[in-house]
């Protein structure tokens, strides 16, 4: 071996690699952009499952309420038919809440 100085000293700064790793970052910067994280898609099917949860309970109260209430109307059962649309209005909503709740896969690692 030889003791050549000019291999052991380190190498001076180019500017032409300061320039490639800026333009890199600034690459790595707009694909992460581009391309949202793992959480943040997470807590994207997170909001929208529970609006439809929402969705589903208020549906299932208003349109039995409705169904029961317009039975009431023609019939004239008052109240008894608004009582049972309620209940028949939360027990569909309960029920679509629990098949979405079933049906529910984790997310998959596919990009």
């Amino acid at each position: 071996m030889s003791d050549d100085k000019s291999a052991r000293e380190p190498i001076p700064e180019d500017a032409r690699i300061d320039a490639l790793e800026q333009r890199l970052k600034a690459a790595r910067e707009r694909e992460e952009k581009r391309n949202p994280s793992e959480s943040s898609r997470k807590s994207d099917a997170n909001y929208r499952a529970g609006n439809r949860v929402l969705a589903d309970l208020l549906g299932g109260l208003i349109g039995g309420a409705l169904f029961g209430w317009a039975f009431d109307w023609f019939v004239g059962t008052s109240p008894w038919g608004l009582l049972v649309g309620l209940f028949l209005g939360i027990g569909v909503a309960f029920r679509n809440i629990f098949r979405m709740a079933g049906t529910q896969s984790p997310p998959s690692d596919e990009g």
